[in-house]
């Protein structure tokens, strides 16, 4: 399907792998992010941004970065001015094509209450904001952790919760003496009403937001459901639900590990309402899934789980922790290629450059000519992973199941291996697959 029936035709790398989510084109069924205040998003910024942008996927910036800018400037109680802010979308925008992908900026209570989304729409000309109610990860608002008194002092008088109190002399005389070592900056959690998200929506498009989407994480079926009816009343552009195994570090570790829900049931939960809404002729969002995806195998399962009939509900997954890892990793390998330091092994099978031990660099090099060397080695690797490592992957998959457009994937292409996979996905195991097909193909 998708191609014509010619073997000189139907090779995989003519299968098209790209997609739309609520009108944005994207080159490959991805959003990355969201990266907020976190140290290692700062780090690995231009790696993420550029390597996104390369891409053609959505980059989101993540929550509290205006906020947390300690070179940000505020005016009657609204951000005014963010120097991260600013180079975190401009970095992108270096190399947008402008067709595919886009900047999402993400905002939660704090950020509301800042205005930033005032600012990133009318000063910076973001086109997507994304409301935050919540993230797999954790059930709980953001955090990161502060090294400094100072430091933490300066964010608790900008409004912020932060553990334990720095301005508390029992605490500010426990840093200096050791006892105290580090603090946490936390982000309150929203109270979301139906009423006042419509209301919201409405107002992010007439203060000139071109989409509006949602965040949300793995919460029971009835906020599920609950979340799935007001993003259908409010015609959200599409909503982002976040299963547990997810996280790009800063949870509290119990909390990754027992709370929320695992993504692949709560896929199967918010598909339950989808179908529910479309049955109904309501309207139904596009969907991006997020929580632990990192292989093109699991991306094409989720795309395919979500299409009943002819077009899948879920357009795209979001992937945080690697997007890090591949930039992290490009960044050392480079350092250490550059310093002479490669591990042997790894010299002899990949070789000792940047441009020898990264597949993509020859055609970036075609395609960017002299603005080539403004792609950073952590970028390379994030273009890598996305492009060739799941791009490549998506199309060898997709040829496999004789389908040469990522629209046509269905759940008629999938089986499941264990009884309690098909119960909690409605996906047959492979022994009652076509059971009726043996006896009317050899004897009809």
């Amino acid at each position: 399907q998708g191609i014509e029936e010619d073997s000189d035709e139907a090779l995989f790398e003519n299968v098209d792998v790209s997609s739309e989510m609520g009108g944005v084109n994207l080159k490959l069924p991805i959003a990355t992010g969201a990266y907020g205040s976190t140290e290692v998003a700062k780090r690995n910024w231009n790696g993420l941004a550029i390597g996104a942008a390369l891409s053609g996927v959505i980059l989101v910036i993540g929550e509290n970065v205006c906020r947390m800018d300690p070179k940000a400037k505020f005016s009657n109680g609204s951000i005014e001015y963010s120097e991260d802010m600013e180079n975190r979308i401009e970095t992108y925008r270096k190399f947008w094509d402008g067709e595919n992908g886009d900047v999402s900026v993400q905002t939660n209570v704090e950020d509301e209450r800042l205005d930033v989304e005032d600012y990133v729409i009318n000063d910076l000309g973001v086109n997507i904001i994304e409301r935050k109610w919540g993230q797999g990860a954790k059930a709980i608002g953001g955090e990161v952790r502060i090294d400094t008194l100072e430091r933490a002092q300066t964010l608790k008088g900008r409004g912020y919760i932060v553990l334990p109190d720095p301005k508390d002399p029992v605490v500010i005389e426990g840093y200096k003496d050791g006892s105290i070592e580090s603090f946490e900056r936390h982000s309150r959690v929203g109270m979301p009403k139906e009423k006042s998200f419509v209301e919201d929506v409405e107002q992010l498009r007439e203060k000139g937001a071109k989409k509006v989407t949602l965040k949300t994480g793995a919460y029971r079926p009835e906020d599920v459901a609950w979340t799935m009816r007001v993003a259908s009343e409010a015609e959200v552009d599409y909503i982002t639900f976040d299963g547990a195994g997810g996280g790009t570090g800063m949870s509290p570790v119990p909390m990754m590990n027992e709370m929320s829900t695992p993504t692949v049931y709560l896929e199967a939960q918010l598909l339950k309402c989808a179908k529910i809404l479309e049955d109904n002729g309501k309207y139904v969002p596009d969907i991006s899934m997020a929580g632990g995806f990192i292989q093109e195998t699991q991306i094409l399962k989720s795309i395919a789980l979500s299409n009943f009939d002819s077009d899948p509900f879920i357009k795209s997954v979001t992937m945080g922790r690697s997007p890090i890892t591949a930039a992290f990793k490009g960044k050392q390998f480079a350092k250490k290629a550059k310093e002479g330091k490669l591990p042997s092994n790894f010299e002899k099978k990949h070789g000792s450059s940047v441009d020898e031990f990264f597949v993509s660099s020859a055609s970036l090099k075609e395609e960017y000519g002299d603005d080539y060397d403004k792609i950073p080695p952590s970028a390379m690797a994030v273009y890598t992973y996305i492009h060739d490592r799941i791009g490549v992957g998506l199309q060898q998959l997709l040829a496999g199941t004789r389908k040469w457009n990522l629209e046509l994937v269905n759940r008629d292409d999938l089986a499941a291996l264990t009884e309690r996979a098909s119960e909690v996905t409605g996906i047959p195991m492979i022994h009652q697959k076509e059971s009726d097909v043996y006896e009317r193909l050899l004897l009809d």
